[in-house]
């Protein structure tokens, strides 16, 4: 009877532990500038083609120089673990030492630079698309953090249409996001059940809408015109600040002050809910670690402390206001939170940032844990959105989720 229990519970549990979806690892105070990009100079989210490289880089400020492992994972479309033998997605060897780091050269704050390139002499390639999840561990086996990564194929065509609601509720506020995949180079089989789009607004996993199907299908082409399931909110464009000069209050910033380390106030930031729009150019949330005076920002970029302000009102009294951006990967933690000074009213926070050019916003969390990014910012359908769309399809019988295509827009030109 207790065999037959223990077989039951095991059978009830196991669907639990190897489905469910995993979620990325924040990194520990000390660990900053987490970027992962391409061959490109700002971070971004790493969507590769398949043979590309990826860059892993970010740095330590405990002055330890510990060592640093990596461990590469693949997953299906919903980020539940695959089915794949590590030697069927990897040519070579992960769980390897990451072996190029500096430290910081000419700075006030000290730190340890690690930088990873993959494919390397260990990893020589990633054999298949789809979702993948770097994992970074110490030296004694412990996770530190984790970021996700894509690999496409270019078997697809992917137009990509930004169009303004078609709810008149929404009009002013929405972007819908229409579709046409092309199919030339690729026979797909039963496209309505094996084939999924996720759209992925500024390279914000969290915001994403996953797992949409064709609408329907015209000869080779898949057709997405959907009006709610495809919607985005409009949001505002970010605010931005640049400390590439240390010594200097450059854009952004009212003032600055050297105590052990710099510090830069921002100018007070006023919600924008309420008012007009206004074009403002931005990099979509994205940031760029710069130095005016240095030969490689990666090890003499220094560290600043960077004081966020937020003009508060009545409709903000007791909100949870968090800043938000691509700097911390989207994150609202203790370390974003805002905290309110009622006597200037207004909200504030002070966070350690590498030197640079950065994008923010602020946003509110509700008691659910969901973000409303228009709550303070307003929501407006003439912002400048950047969208990225990837193309997911399962053939019959197949054992992983390819992602066969990529496509790109923005609501530059957006229409009606």
């Amino acid at each position: 009877m207790l065999l037959k229990l223990k077989q039951i519970l095991f059978f009830v549990f196991i669907p639990v532990l190897v489905f469910s979806q995993v979620e990325e690892q924040n990194p520990p105070d000390y660990i900053k500038t987490i970027n992962f990009k391409g061959n490109t100079p700002e971070t971004q989210l790493p969507i590769l083609k398949l043979g590309e490289y990826v860059v892993l880089e970010f740095d330590a400020l405990n002055g330890l120089e510990e060592d640093y492992y990596y461990k590469i994972e693949h997953f299906n479309f919903d980020w539940t673990p695959s089915v794949l033998m590590k030697s069927e997605f990897l040519d070579g060897f992960d769980n390897q030492r990451i072996r190029n780091y500096e430290n910081s050269y000419n700075t006030y704050q000290i730190y340890s630079h690690y930088e990873l390139t993959i494919p390397n002499e260990f990893t020589k390639a990633l054999r298949v698309s789809g979702n993948y999840i770097l994992f970074i561990y110490n030296y004694d086996d412990e996770l530190v953090f984790s970021r996700k990564f894509m690999i496409y194929e270019d078997l697809v065509d992917v137009g990509v249409t930004l169009k303004r609601a078609r709810d008149i509720q929404f009009i002013e506020e929405k972007q819908r996001v229409e579709l046409v995949i092309s199919s030339n180079k690729i026979q797909l089989n039963n496209p309505i059940q094996t084939v999924k789009a996720l759209i992925v607004q500024n390279n914000n996993l969290k915001t994403a809408i996953s797992n949409v199907a064709p609408q329907y299908t015209i000869g080779n082409q898949l057709i997405y015109k959907y009006d709610i399931e495809t919607s985005f909110w409009g949001g505002n464009e970010y605010f931005y600040f640049e400390n590439k000069d240390i010594r200097a209050a450059n854009t952004g910033i009212q003032y600055i002050d050297l105590q052990d380390l710099y510090h830069n106030y921002l100018f007070t930031n006023i919600p924008r809910a309420n008012r007009p729009y206004t074009y403002n150019p931005d990099i979509n949330g994205n940031y760029v670690i710069l130095n005016i005076d240095a030969e490689d920002v990666s090890i003499e970029a220094d560290y600043v402390w960077v004081h966020f302000s937020l003009q508060g009102n009545e409709s903000l009294i007791g909100k949870n206001i968090h800043v938000y951006g691509n700097f911390n990967n989207y994150t609202t933690d203790e370390s974003t939170k805002m905290t309110y000074d009622e006597k200037n009213q207004i909200f504030r926070n002070t966070m350690l940032l590498k030197q640079g050019f950065y994008n923010y916003k602020y946003v509110t969390v509700n008691k659910d844990n969901t973000i409303n990014e228009g709550y303070i910012g307003g929501n407006f359908y003439q912002t400048e959105n950047n969208y990225k769309v990837l193309v997911y399809y399962r053939d019959l019988g197949a054992r992983y989720d390819r992602i066969i295509g990529l496509g790109e827009g923005t609501s530059v030109n957006i229409s009606n």
